[in-house]
């Protein structure tokens, strides 16, 4: 139902952008959020952003990454600007969906990794 573009390998103080689609039919797209999972690290919430557009940013990315979201075409992008080391990991796409208007409860679905690497 997700599928997250982009990520590589950048020199620490570049920039890359990662995206994600939602794909088949929906009735609704509620928040849509980005995670990463360092090597030998939990994963960890980094942004959100919600169906009004309120985003939120967790304080390691925050001035530095950029989210945003485009209701008509069903994707996410997180923009990456001034990458250090401590960004590589892999970055995970999730997004809270009200499938059918039938369903009683919304579902969170999941991207695939993508890598971002930021080497010194």
């Amino acid at each position: 139902q997700l599928q997250a573009f982009g990520g590589g390998s950048v020199q620490a103080g570049g920039s890359l952008s990662v995206s994600c689609a939602v794909s088949g039919s929906v009735f609704s797209i509620n928040a849509m959020s980005w995670y990463r999972q360092a090597p030998g690290k939990q994963r960890e919430l980094i942004a959100d952003i919600t169906r009004t557009r309120i985003d939120k940013y967790e304080d390691s990315v925050k001035g530095r990454f950029t989210i945003s979201r485009d209701d008509t075409k069903k994707t996410m992008s997180l923009q990456m600007n001034s990458l250090k080391p401590e960004d590589t990991a892999v970055y995970y796409c999730a997004a809270n969906i009200w499938v059918d208007p039938s369903d009683s409860i919304s579902k969170t679905f999941w991207g695939q990794g993508t890598l971002v690497t930021s080497p010194a």
